[in-house]
């Protein structure tokens, strides 16, 4: 089994946050720190990286530090900030491709795709994979679910489309082959203990039971 990690913001912002976003927003020590934790065990490849929500961070900090350890993660990218101040802009994107990393959808805006009519969802869906496509030059078949909104909904929409897997944020351990892929973020105040922790994929009985019953309930709604 894997263990699947968020990073979402790393320094300081370049964009207005959203609500509720800065907690997920980490210092570039606590990410080399992290990473260097990663590196520490035994098979560092257990351990899926990613980033979402297509912070200029993640080219600027994220991608040397990935580098100087051999580490690779995926790229979730929202389109629709392309370019904008604080975000990846084209080039950034194709950097990142070239040195190795997967570039995946995060949708056009940041919305919660479990309450889009499905008419927006297939736009969500289909028109941020074709702008990635254009500019990656390849298919763009992987998802990083905003919020880790999903439901069954969801689910459908994302087959249907011809995506092969979609990662949520469900947190413990994934099964690499799966089509649902859950993740955990990485929170600014977080201990040491707590990212051993997450890095280990550990959850307690009581949070494996309420994953378990969650997981099955989004995905027969």
């Amino acid at each position: 089994m894997t263990v699947g990690i968020i990073f979402h913001g790393i320094g300081t912002p370049k964009r207005p946050l959203e609500q509720d976003e800065a907690p997920y927003w980490i210092s570039e020590d606590q990410f080399r720190h992290v990473l260097d934790m990663i590196v520490a065990l035994p098979d560092p490849n257990q351990i899926r990286i990613s980033f979402d929500d297509s912070n200029v961070s993640d080219l600027e900090i994220g991608l040397p530090e990935l580098s100087a350890r051999g580490l690779v993660a995926d790229f979730f990218v929202l389109t629709g900030r392309i370019g904008q101040a604080g975000s990846l802009d084209a080039p950034d994107i194709q950097t990142l491709q070239q040195q190795g990393m997967t570039i995946g959808t995060h949708g056009v805006d940041h919305l919660n795709w479990a309450n889009l009519p499905a008419d927006k969802l297939h736009h969500e869906l289909t028109a941020s994979r074709a702008t990635l496509e254009e500019i990656c030059g390849q298919a763009v078949t992987t998802a990083g679910i905003p919020f880790g909104a999903y439901n069954a909904a969801v689910l459908k929409a994302l087959r249907q489309v011809g995506y092969t897997c979609a990662y949520s944020s469900d947190c413990g351990k994934m099964d690499p082959n799966a089509f649902l892929r859950p993740r955990a973020s990485v929170q600014g105040k977080m201990t040491n203990a707590d990212f051993r922790a997450l890095i280990a994929g550990h959850l307690s009985v009581k949070r494996k039971l309420r994953r378990f019953i969650g997981m099955t309930r989004k995905r027969l709604t």
